[in-house]
């Protein structure tokens, strides 16, 4: 698909401001976008197509981001956004399967040793938090797991995320709370199985 544009001098201007701008505020994020992304959705595919959604909104709408301020920031917003509006779609579709799929897959001489592919960012996130930990954190409602991402992984500061969350700060500090209160309950065992007094 071509987009017709003429060629003046302010438009081949303002497409390769537009790349340089893209290129070296938004591009060093993307992992931490994958990453969060993962969180959220917990399926690689869905993480994948989400980033790739966030990053086709952030060159779309490049004109409305405000050089010199937090790229990460505006990049989660939209990623958050995005899920939500996805999420919201999806509630209100029936669930599709792909019944070609199912046959092939069950008719196939290796269903019985089906190999996974392993995504190493998601390896990575879980190396870093353990596996006990990032169980409990997947575990959480979405709405907590997203702020301790944000809060305790990432280390957005309060009003960075209550502006990624569009809630007042108040909210971010009471649901924060909250979340590390649930992750640690969701970790007590666990703790004192490793010799911590809970």
């Amino acid at each position: 698909m071509s987009v017709a544009m003429s060629e003046t001098p302010t438009n081949k201007y303002t497409n390769d401001l537009r790349y340089e701008v893209f290129n070296r505020e938004f591009m060093p994020h993307i992992d931490s976008m994958y990453n969060f992304a993962f969180r959220l959705t917990m399926d690689e595919d869905d993480a994948n197509d989400l980033v790739q959604d966030t990053y086709l909104k952030a060159f779309r709408f490049i004109s409305s981001f405000e050089q010199g301020t937090n790229a990460k920031a505006w990049l989660f917003r939209i990623l958050k956004n995005s899920f939500i509006n996805d999420y919201r779609k999806k509630s209100k579709e029936p669930s599709k399967v792909d019944y070609q799929e199912v046959e092939t897959t069950y008719n196939s001489e290796e269903a019985s040793d089906t190999t996974y592919t392993v995504d190493l960012r998601a390896d990575a996130v879980q190396e870093l938090i353990g596996d006990e930990v990032a169980n409990a954190l997947n575990a959480l409602p979405v709405d907590f797991r997203t702020v301790i991402i944000l809060c305790d992984i990432e280390g957005f500061t309060y009003e960075e995320m209550a502006k990624i969350l569009d809630i007042p700060i108040g909210t971010v500090r009471s649901r924060l709370h909250r979340a590390r209160n649930l992750l640690k309950e969701k970790l007590r065992s666990y703790a004192s199985s490793m010799g911590y007094d809970s």
